[in-house]
């Protein structure tokens, strides 16, 4: 997958694609609807399989003064829009002047003079351009004139309700590990490199990886059944992950991403990982003594194995991500 970063900068990029537009923060299982009908489209058409993208999330701009928590880093972002068969993803910086594009300049000057867009597939709800100025009707429109055409997907629906990068934010920050996998249609997953720690948890008997995480939207404070891959191996690894401020231990408030990965122990540190969060075992809490929280460990780590028996499979995407251009 060839990644074009600054899109609207740059002087020439591929051209003519079956193209979507939208955020794809998440890669959730109704934006992967779209994605496959893109990814069909040009195996059928012998075109490019294209996303258009924004970064920072437009939201960032447009409402500084509550900036959204995205649910995938760039890295993981590009990864998975690779998993889902696109050729190219077209980075457009989304800075305040961006901002103020018209709709219709967007539409002339990048989707049909800079990608020579044959066919746009878009969410049914989704708007663009300067005060949200363009929409399907507007794209339908000048595709008449340019000699493209423009199609809503329908949105994805689970339990009930539409599945959006809005309800996964909420799972997730409220430890629902569970329903936020089956609207991403796998686990949630946070990334980084992999730190030393103080090393009290070998001294307990349970030595943990910590990691320090490149993504900003941390679960809720408690303990995990997870799985976690490192850079250097393909094999996962089941693993028990507490997330919080270890309060029988610290009186400090800073939070920490530590797990024991069950029948590893191996030196790690420095290398790139990517944790896979399944289910929330119970909430963090500070114990009466030492004795007490090892205690309580064993039964966690019991706990993750026999929960990590009964997940299902979902699919995970590794920590590498696509060739830039």
């Amino acid at each position: 997958m060839l990644v074009v970063q600054d899109a609207i900068g740059v002087s020439e990029c591929p051209r003519g694609v079956i193209a979507t537009i939208g955020n794809y923060d998440g890669i959730h299982i109704g934006q992967r609807s779209v994605l496959e009908l893109v990814r069909g489209r040009a195996k059928a058409t012998g075109l490019l399989a294209a996303a258009v993208t924004f970064d920072p999330h437009p939201l960032r701009i447009l409402r500084p003064q509550k900036p959204v928590a995205v649910l995938t880093t760039i890295e993981q972002k590009e990864a998975l829009l690779d998993q889902a068969g696109m050729d190219v993803v077209y980075v457009v910086r989304f800075t305040p002047e961006f901002s103020r594009t018209p709709a219709r300049s967007f539409v002339r000057d990048f989707l049909h003079e800079k990608l020579d867009a044959k066919e746009i597939y878009v969410g049914s709800r989704f708007v663009f351009g300067y005060q949200r100025g363009g929409d399907l009707s507007l794209l339908q429109q000048m595709g008449d004139s340019f000699g493209f055409s423009a199609f809503a997907v329908d949105e994805v629906g689970f339990e009930g309700e539409a599945v959006s990068s809005t309800r996964i934010r909420t799972a997730i920050r409220e430890g629902n590990l569970e329903t936020a996998g089956r609207l991403l249609g796998r686990p949630y997953s946070l990334v980084g490199i992999v730190a030393r720690g103080a090393g009290l948890g070998r001294e307990l008997g349970w030595p943990t990886v910590n990691l320090a995480t490149d993504n900003e939207l941390l679960p809720a404070n408690g303990v995990y059944a997870s799985r976690i891959r490192f850079g250097s191996r393909q094999d996962v690894f089941d693993a028990v992950t507490n997330i919080g401020t270890r309060p029988t231990l610290y009186r400090n408030l800073e939070r920490v991403v530590e797990s024991h990965v069950l029948g590893f122990d191996r030196d790690v540190y420095g290398e790139r990982a990517e944790l896979f969060l399944y289910e929330r075992i119970r909430e963090e809490r500070k114990f009466p003594n030492i004795q007490d929280l090892k205690a309580q460990i064993e039964r966690d780590v019991e706990e993750s194995a026999r929960r990590l028996e009964n997940c299902e499979d979902l699919e995970t995407v590794g920590p590498s991500a696509g060739n830039a251009a």
